[in-house]
């Protein structure tokens, strides 16, 4: 009876930590995190690739691009080379006639399973909406198998406000500009003139100091004839 007790329990035991696990494992996706969300502005998306294909190593991570994304720089990583997909713009811009719709890093060797990495790329993001879900589908491809991070596994990002300045960093507004130079102007106009009468009061005070050196001594040699 004791030893049905213990299998039951072992059991139950295996039966929870399988049932633990498996969410667990499902959560570890490929995942994207920015460097910045706001709308309009240059960002360092980093994909993190956590595991393989049900234990198989990594072979190739292939990153689309949304359309409304234009501008895309690959991170250079040691382990990795990278091919970039380029599809026509339709209708082109005054300086695109093209953009970058797949990133595809493969591995110089396979990213083992239980050894995880992270890729970058650096891009404008679109001028949307705060709340707006930019997705970026991943096909990560293993020595056997692979895997679609689509749907509600897809690597995203949700926009925050756009802010002022052309993404780069903050520019000064005209008014901020034209403040500044109303307090320095009075500054720089006003510098000359007290520095004329600090020259004219130092020339003052050395001839008061003469004059009064000299009548000093005028007035002893008097005393003492």
């Amino acid at each position: 009876m004791k030893k049905n007790v213990l299998s039951i329990a072992a059991l139950l035991t295996a039966g929870t930590a399988l049932a633990l696990a498996a969410p667990l494992s499902a959560s570890a996706h490929v995942t994207a995190s920015a460097s910045s969300t706001a709308a309009g502005s240059y960002s360092v998306i980093t994909f993190s690739v956590p595991h393989g294909c049900e234990g198989s190593p990594t072979t190739a991570i292939a990153i689309e691009i949304p359309e409304d994304i234009l501008s895309v720089t690959p991170t250079r990583n040691p382990y990795w080379t990278f091919e970039l997909t380029k599809t026509p713009l339709d209708p082109p811009t005054e300086d695109q006639s093209e953009r970058v719709s797949v990133v595809t890093y493969s591995a110089e060797t396979p990213l083992p399973e239980g050894v995880r990495d992270t890729l970058e790329l650096s891009v404008k993001l679109p001028a949307g909406e705060a709340g707006d879900v930019v997705e970026f589908p991943v096909t990560q491809t293993c020595e056997e198998g692979e895997t679609l991070w689509v749907g509600d596994e897809v690597p995203s990002i949700t926009l925050t406000a756009a802010e002022e300045g052309d993404g780069h960093g903050a520019a000064a507004t005209e008014d901020e500009t034209a403040h500044a130079e109303e307090e320095v102007a009075p500054i720089s106009s006003t510098q000359p003139a007290d520095d004329v009468l600090a020259r004219v009061l130092a020339v003052v005070g050395l001839i008061v100091g003469a004059a009064g050196l000299a009548f000093g001594v005028a007035a002893r040699r008097k005393a003492t004839k």
